[in-house]
């Protein structure tokens, strides 16, 4: 523990940043509980949340996810805050995408490569349409691969969690 003339360890930094991270999560797991909405509609929104968390689309990611909740009806602010919770894996999204680039090329041409082809992409190739083709398209479906099992897991846990907790609520203002 350091002492008042000290300067704190990285240990110690380390410490706080994992607190600041599991009250941020805290938070947002109570507002995801307390959202006035059905549980289906809650846990839809999550879902598609964390697909679309998965999919290589930084920059459109939020703004999909809040479309298509809009078009399913589901909780729009349950997708923001999922789309957002998954921002959490940052620090793995090199090796996602590398997981996900090998799954999309089985997928497409049924075969791994021996090589990675995002390797060999210059920075300034990164805004042509071959690029989209060559590296951009196996990342994209092999997110699938992650995305949809994602998906279906936060819908039916947050679902069965949403439901088992507002009967609990339910029952114990019923009792008092």
């Amino acid at each position: 523990m350091a002492g008042p003339d000290e300067q704190p360890t990285q240990d110690a930094s380390r410490v706080g940043l994992w607190r600041r991270l599991h009250r941020w999560m805290r938070a947002h797991h109570v507002t995801l509980m307390t959202l006035p909405d059905t549980p289906h509609n809650i846990a839809l929104g999550s879902a598609i949340g964390m697909f679309f968390g998965f999919t290589p689309l930084f920059t459109m990611k939020t703004l999909l996810a809040f479309l298509i909740t809009w078009l399913f009806r589901a909780n729009k602010t349950a997708a923001v805050i999922t789309v957002t919770l998954h921002d959490v894996l940052i620090p793995l999204v090199p090796a996602i995408f590398f997981w996900q680039y090998k799954l999309g090329m089985w997928a497409l041409y049924h075969r791994i490569p021996q090589r990675e082809g995002f390797r060999r992409v210059p920075l300034s190739a990164w805004m042509e349409w071959t690029t989209f083709l060559t590296v951009v398209r196996p990342i994209l479906i092999g997110s699938l691969f992650f995305a949809v099992p994602a998906a279906l897991l936060v819908y039916f846990g947050l679902r069965a969690v949403l439901i088992r907790s507002r009967a609990k609520t339910t029952t114990s203002n019923a009792t008092e």
